[in-house]
């Protein structure tokens, strides 16, 4: 049982309130959540502001029900990313037949991931690119996403 687990099994017991039902950290949420750690990190290094940008993707688009869950989906979701080989690995547990909404989400979270320090630097874009195109869209599609994650990221007034 992970140390999350057992930690929140124990504070249950000690407190008397019912067990909370333990992620699932072999399914489609955490391999979504390593999918966006691995974006963020694909400049060698996991940034504040990629971490904080993160925890609130994560929570705010239903991956966690809670800031503190979305930072503990982090940590797990770091550990699955370097146990993950090919990145291709993770878009196949995420899986291709997930519904569109979903995989465009997704594919707009790893926009917003790779510009949360104010640029979208060459690495990050084309890891991005290819993400959507293994989650099933093409080229137009993606771009679309990418430019409406940009728009969003952008100070009011500026040009994404």
């Amino acid at each position: 049982m992970p140390l999350i687990a057992r930690l929140l099994a124990s504070a249950a017991d000690w407190f008397g309130a019912p067990a909370a039902a333990a992620p699932d950290l072999a399914g489609p949420a955490i391999a979504a959540a390593a999918l966006l750690v691995h974006v963020a990190r694909v400049d060698g290094s996991l940034a504040p502001v990629e971490h904080e940008r993160l925890a609130r993707l994560l929570h705010g688009g239903g991956l966690a029900a809670s800031p503190a869950e979305a930072l503990a989906l982090i940590g797990r979701a770091i550990a699955v990313d370097d146990e993950t080989r090919d990145f291709a690995d993770l878009v196949a547990r995420v899986g291709r037949d997930a519904p569109e909404a979903e995989r465009l989400g997704l594919l707009g979270m790893a926009w917003a991931i790779a510009a949360a320090d104010g640029t979208v630097h060459e690495f990050e874009d084309d890891l991005v690119w290819r993400l959507g195109q293994l989650l099933g869209f093409d080229d137009a599609a993606i771009a679309a996403s990418r430019a409406i994650a940009l728009a969003a990221q952008a100070p009011q007034g500026a040009a994404p």
